[in-house]
Formats: C-alpha cells, structure tokens, sequence
C-alpha cells in the first residue's frame, strides 16, 4: 500500500514538499557528529562546516534553526569501526540529545549506510571471500534505520546503493512499528569523484578498491533512470540525484518516470570548487551559491541537501514558519 501521508504529517515535511516557492525549507543542513571529538574542527573545503561533538552539535543546530534551517541530514561517525554487528549507540545518542534540545522544532533525517561503520570503509558487510554478502549487508542497513526510527529520527536516507535496500528497509520500519517514518533515497548516487571532502568529514574513504561495484557509472544515463524507479518501486518516498550539478539531467525525468519527488545533494566537491573559487578572487561565493540552487530548482529538484543552507537567509532565501 503507497502511504502518502507520511510526507503529509507535519508542517515541515509538507513545505519541504511545497512544489510552488523556494524557502528554507527545501534545503537540507548536513551535519557531522564524531565520536570521541572534543569541540568541534572545521572540514576542508567545505566552509562553514565542521566536524563536532554532540554537544558542538546541539548548539550548532540551535543557531541553524534562529536562521531558518528546517531541516537536517546527519552524518554519524562512530569511534569504534567493525566488519558486522554494528553498535548504534552512539548515533541513538546523537539523535535523541537534538530531539531533547529542540523538540519537532525541524525534521532530522539520518543517513543510513555502513561506510563510516566499517574498518574497510566500503558501504557494505564483506564475507568471508571477501565479496559482498549483500543479505548482511541488508539486514545490518534495516537495523540500522529501526535503530534510528526508534531514537527520534523522523527520517531515514539510504546511500549505499546496494540491490534491494530501499525494500529490505521498508519492511523493517513497517515491521518495528514505523510505517508513518519516510524513506528519502538516494536513488541515484554515481561513482562520482567529488566526493573528497565528504569522505575526510565522515571517515569513510574505502581503504582499498573504490566503490565502483554499487554506485553507478556516470556514463550511464539508463542505469541512473532503472535505480531510481527500482527505489520508487521499493517504496520511497522521497528520490535523490547525487552530484547535483552533474545530474541535472535526470532530475525531470526521473520525476516523470515515479511521479515522486526528487531531490539532489549538492556535494561536498561542488560546495567546496565554490569555496576555492572564492578564496583565489575568482568568484562571490555567496553570489555563486545562490546561483547553484535556482539552477537546481529551475531543473526540477524538490529540495536541495547542500552545506550552505545555515547561510540561505542571509543570502535572501525566505525563512520557512
């Protein structure tokens, strides 16, 4: 049964939604929260962003919020990495000190992968031959969104690309109790190499290979369409272009092959060429950056995961209720 009403529930999943203006409310913070970190260090690249400790965390999602921010994506980096049988303790954690702080004063989504988990960084559980063992790996990423869901997260994010996630998660969360907790996939993500800064931040550069076996070939337009209805397919309830600005092709398409919303991430290798620009007087950032996000949202996309968005209403982007 497709249940439309869980991006009808609240005020800030139906602005979120919203398919006729452009507020803060369509953009998306993402966050960094690294166990064992004492205080907070900025992240390469990516200006006005850092990596933080819970409680760095909860006061930097304060003075979003004072700003308008709406909604954020959290990127946990656990201290302790494995090879299965992950601890989610510390993202339970993370996610229900916001909830206290700040009540349902925005919505939290969770990226839920397994690459800053694992001691290999890959996205996936390995087994013993060292190939994919793709039901662990399923059942590991569907725990992990229970756990979340169960902590206070209002959404989940799937990003690692693996056959048959999006389905395996859904059932999980309608099983546990939360059939009303959206999926937001990343429905089509490419083996893109403006990925650095993200993977600095996170913890998650693979220690060998690359991620080519699961994400998808940038050459390829048709695989990025079939992934996309697949996730559609699966039960999404919420699609995603990653890059942004390298995949503003898909965007309309995809819309019209699901009938979804579909959003795009603008990464951390496009925010920060931004950045570098700005720094050697070759641009305006802030000028720039505005820029970027009317050309997503000219292309089609629904909401916008950018690091940028805390600055939106200094930039003159409305501020959502």
């Amino acid at each position: 049964m497709q249940r439309l009403m869980r991006l009808r529930k609240t005020q800030q999943l139906r602005d979120l939604c919203d398919e006729v203006g452009f507020t803060t409310s369509h953009l998306i913070q993402p966050l960094f929260v690294v166990e064992g970190l004492e205080g907070q260090t900025p992240i390469p690249g990516l200006t006005g962003n850092q990596r933080m400790d819970i409680d760095s965390a909860v006061r930097q999602m304060g003075a979003d919020i004072e700003n308008g921010v709406r909604h954020f994506i959290l990127f946990p980096v656990p201290g302790t990495k494995r090879r299965a049988r992950f601890d989610h303790d510390f993202t339970s954690r993370t996610i229900a000190a916001m909830r206290a702080a700040y009540g349902r004063a925005f919505t939290l989504w969770v990226d839920t992968c397994l690459c800053s988990y694992t001691e290999h960084g890959h996205c996936c559980v390995f087994g013993d031959d060292e190939q994919i063992d793709l039901p662990a790996t399923l059942a590991e990423l569907s725990r992990s969104a229970v756990a979340f869901a169960r902590a206070g997260a209002d959404g989940v994010s799937p990003s690692d690309m693996m056959d048959g996630r999006t389905a395996s998660i859904r059932a999980a969360l309608d099983e546990a109790g939360f059939g009303t907790v959206p999926v937001m996939s990343y429905s089509t993500k490419f083996a893109s190499g403006f990925y650095g800064p993200f993977r600095d931040a996170a913890g998650s550069a693979p220690r060998f290979g690359d991620r080519r076996a699961y994400q998808i070939d940038p050459r390829n337009r048709t695989d990025a369409l079939r992934s996309s209805v697949r996730c559609a397919e699966e039960g999404a309830d919420l699609l995603m272009v990653k890059p942004g600005m390298t995949s503003i092709d898909l965007i309309a398409p995809i819309r019209g092959l699901t009938g979804l919303a579909v959003g795009a991430y603008q990464v951390s290798g496009e925010y920060a060429g931004l950045a570098l620009l700005a720094e050697n007087g070759l641009a305006d950032f802030d000028r720039a950056l505005l820029e970027t996000w009317y050309v997503l949202r000219r292309a089609g996309a629904q909401y916008i995961i950018t690091y940028g968005a805390r600055r939106a209403a200094s930039l003159g982007v409305k501020v959502a209720s």
